[in-house]
């Protein structure tokens, strides 16, 4: 896990230039909806109005090479991120490396409480890679908001769920003040959150954000109606917000995958949801897979055959995954032709992926 940092140079109208010290990258639009070009690839950043949310989709380059949305484990995989926003006079930074974070010295301590102190010392440490040691210096300020909405994060990535259910239970408590500190230090963190195997959310210093943080803890502790009541308490103000809807649905599956009224549930979660976004088409999977469990196959299919008819913007694992259902459909309905070109085509771009070589008698 990376603590990153940026400063952003405005270039043109809806133009801007990120200067890190991984190298430069231009990102393109309005705000809310960002297409961004780097040494990384191409990614898309969509954001969520209202929420502080936004959920970004990684796209392989033309060697190939690419990093999906989630890249490891659920838990494992969650990776923080941030920026500072400072003012710049030129391009430099694109080559020579920009520091994001410094201590402060010895003139700002005399003005800055003991607190806020160790809040920028852990994120310095962060910065440098020691989540231990930023750890430490964050759970001496816990009480703060800002610190605990980190020290919280620290530690789920660092599978301590009791310390991290502690501090993110404080930040939701203290909410109104979550953004305050890092604000008055120039600093932007947000952290990218696995929602599903296909998509992750970066969530930032707020209520919706550490929200969905404690609500990963509690999955993560199998405590489904706890983590439940707190994507029920994000419903309640935003009723129609998909990151949402899509965690409940995730959540569902995971707490009773086989069980008739949960299932039906996630069917209804997803009515009314089109195609629009990578988030509302892992939906559609997640419902298709509700339906197939319930023996609906033709609704499943054609729900997954919806979410396949738009492929520009969609992450690669989401597509896989979106194919390798509707293979499991076709075998369902006694398809057999279609389902062997949906494996074939699997096998034809990631020869490993599941059990689709043995699903096409390639191994035993």
């Amino acid at each position: 896990m990376g603590l990153r940092f940026f400063k952003r140079v405005k270039v043109a109208p809806g133009v801007t230039l990120n200067l890190s010290k991984s190298g430069g990258s231009l990102s393109f639009g309005p705000r809310g909806a960002k297409f961004t070009v780097g040494p990384r690839g191409k990614r898309a950043t969509v954001g969520l109005p209202g929420t502080g949310l936004f959920y970004t989709t990684t796209f392989k380059n033309k060697s190939g090479q690419g990093r999906n949305v989630r890249e490891n484990s659920r838990g494992a995989s969650s990776g923080l991120q941030g920026e500072s926003r400072g003012e710049s006079s030129g391009l430099q930074g694109a080559s020579s490396g920009f520091q994001g974070i410094s201590r402060p010295g010895f003139l700002k301590r005399l003005f800055t409480s003991q607190d806020e102190v160790s809040l920028i010392e852990g994120c310095v440490e962060l910065d440098a890679g020691n989540e231990l040691k930023a750890l430490d210096h964050l759970s001496k300020a816990a009480h703060i908001a800002d610190a605990a909405y980190l020290a919280g994060l620290i530690a789920l990535k660092l599978h301590r769920l009791d310390q991290a259910q502690s501090w993110l239970s404080h930040a939701v408590e203290n909410h109104l003040s979550l953004g305050k500190c890092f604000e008055r230090h120039d600093i932007y963190p947000s952290m990218e959150l696995p929602i599903t195997e296909e998509i992750a959310v970066c969530i930032t210093p707020s209520l919706h954000g550490v929200l969905l943080g404690l609500t990963e803890v509690y999955q993560l502790q199998e405590e489904w109606e706890k983590a439940m009541e707190c994507l029920e308490e994000l419903m309640e103000i935003d009723a129609g917000d998909i990151i949402v809807k899509l965690s409940a649905a995730e959540l569902i599956m995971d707490a009773a995958p086989d069980d008739p009224e949960s299932l039906r549930q996630v069917v209804s979660l997803a009515e009314g949801i089109e195609n629009e976004t990578a988030a509302h088409a892992t939906l559609m999977l997640y419902k298709a897979r509700a339906l197939g469990k319930l023996s609906i196959y033709t609704a499943a299919r054609d729900t997954l055959t919806s979410a396949l008819r738009r492929k520009k913007d969609r992450s690669h694992d989401l597509l896989l995954a979106l194919r390798y259902e509707r293979a499991l459909v076709y075998e369902a309905l006694g398809e057999s032709s279609r389902a062997r070109s949906d494996l074939e085509k699997i096998y034809g771009d990631s020869p490993n992926y599941k059990d689709v070589p043995q699903r096409l008698g390639l191994q035993r």
